[in-house]
């Protein structure tokens, strides 16, 4: 059996947790901050987790994690 190739997009993108779930950064904080409120700036720093319905889709892509 060949070994199944690792998605590097992916690894940039996502960690997994002790519990085997994925964790990501979330979106909308690279740029235009200056209209973006403190509490909402505050919020994107925080990791996302990915959801149940695309999890598979990750694992996929993240074959060896």
């Amino acid at each position: 059996m060949p070994k199944i190739k690792t998605k590097k997009a992916a690894t940039k993108r996502f960690r997994v947790t002790a519990s085997g779930k994925f964790k990501h950064p979330r979106a909308n904080r690279r740029h235009i901050l200056g209209k973006k409120s403190p509490k909402r700036k505050m919020t994107l720093r925080k990791q996302g987790m990915v959801d149940k319905t695309n999890e598979a889709a990750v694992r996929k892509m993240l074959p060896y994690v």
